[in-house]
């Protein structure tokens, strides 16, 4: 860890076991649209491992700025520009990508934000193409855990539109744009990441 650079030391715990379940997913050279790139450490670890890949950045206009001292330290090849995204806007900024990720991400955003994030990956994923979100889930309106119990009670006091999702909300409304859900892998510290394909 560098003092002068954002960090987040969940992005250090689950950074190791979630790159390898994409070295499997991400398996074809291609573009990567990662929605919500916070501090950076997510992009570069998984861009340095993956150079096969061309890794997106995106953030949210408030906040596109926090990844870019990380971002430019690590001055990769296969790094793009950050760009600025908000997911509610129906006219994103970015067309073409082969693969799409975001983390902690869902329990942050107002379920409209998150039906709009599905709603524009749907429209463009490639029929090889996959979309990966990781984060804590609920399963049939039941927590995985007394933790994440709490946690959700925590987002919910900080802003009624933020609380962890359940898979039966995702999985639905991948259904609705044109999506499925082919695996749900567990994670370290109760969380999840879900795969979501192009149906055929």
């Amino acid at each position: 860890m560098t003092a002068d650079l954002p960090y987040s030391q969940a992005c250090e715990n689950n950074k190791a076991p979630i790159l390898e379940k994409l070295r499997e997913i991400f398996d074809q050279s291609g573009k990567v649209l990662e929605i919500g790139t916070l501090t950076g450490q997510h992009a570069v670890h998984f861009a340095q491992a993956m150079p096969h890949l061309q890794w997106q950045p995106t953030d949210h206009p408030d906040a596109a700025d926090t990844c870019l001292p990380r971002l430019k330290q690590a001055a990769l090849p296969n790094m793009l520009p950050v760009i600025e995204l908000d997911v509610s806007t129906p006219n994103w900024p970015v067309e073409n990508f082969t693969w799409a990720f975001s983390a902690n991400t869902a329990h942050i955003m107002a379920w409209r934000e998150v039906e709009q994030m599905f709603q524009q990956i749907g429209k463009r994923l490639p029929e090889n193409g996959a979309f990966c979100l990781y984060g804590p889930f609920n399963n049939q309106g039941e927590y995985s855990s007394d933790s994440n119990r709490q946690f959700d009670r925590h987002l919910r006091a900080q802003a009624s539109h933020m609380g962890i999702r359940d898979l039966d909300d995702l999985s639905t409304l991948a259904q609705s744009v044109g999506m499925k859900l082919t695996n749900n892998y567990a994670m370290p510290a109760n969380n999840q990441l879900l795969v979501f394909r192009a149906k055929p």
